[in-house]
């Protein structure tokens, strides 16, 4: 699998001894280096957007928003049934229209959906800040979303097709990010999170 495969040569240095000894002045360096610079994730749905945005925006003392947790309180109703009852299309609809709401304002981290870089008119909105995309491959997405039943694109359907469907259909779009974290297996929250942070610090010292 192409995907896989690159993020297997990736050069992210992987001695986690130094990001683990970070101190949280370095992280208000960052912060400070962002100069308030929204955070946007993108990526497939099992990747762990919104458990790293969270842990992003705490450590960056940023403020924390789901696109698709936005939807679902907006709307009073879960994406599942919302994809039921309107389609994709009109979701996507939705989805352009929180990413159109929120991108004015600054200091926050944005977990979006995975197929929110379908629709070319969001990425005018995601430019407006960095992009970061969560890489993960089919197989460690498939173990996190067997007993999910939640998510609308997987209803009916052999886990592992689709998944690796949609991947293709997206990989293209997914590597327009600006910053690109590959999985990396027994890696904890806490070091995904500061080799992200390092990564993001890396991309904005290359502009």
């Amino acid at each position: 699998m192409l995907v896989k495969d690159a993020c297997e040569g990736s050069t992210v240095q992987r001695d986690r001894g130094i990001l683990a000894t970070a101190t949280w002045h370095e992280y208000r360096r960052v912060n400070d280096f962002l100069k308030g610079t929204n955070l946007y994730l993108i990526g497939m749905m099992g990747a762990g957007k919104t458990t790293v945005g969270q842990r992003l925006a705490a450590e960056l003392d940023y403020r924390f928003f789901d696109t698709d947790a936005v939807i679902e309180q907006v709307t009073g109703l879960p994406i599942r049934e919302l994809f039921a009852q309107l389609g994709e299309a009109e979701f996507r609809k939705l989805e352009s229209q929180v990413l159109a709401e929120l991108s004015p304002y600054m200091r926050l981290t944005i977990a979006t959906g995975g197929g929110i870089i379908l629709k070319r008119e969001n990425w005018s909105h995601l430019r407006h800040g960095i992009v970061v995309w969560l890489d993960v491959p089919v197989e460690h997405l498939q173990v996190r979303l067997q007993a999910d039943d939640t998510r609308p694109l997987l209803q009916g359907t052999d886990l592992t097709v689709k998944l690796q469907t949609l991947l293709e259909e997206r990989q293209a779009l997914y590597a327009q990010a600006d910053v690109r974290i590959c999985y990396q297996a027994e890696e904890t929250l806490e070091q995904l999170t500061m080799r992200t942070i390092e990564e993001i610090k890396q991309a904005l010292k290359a502009v």
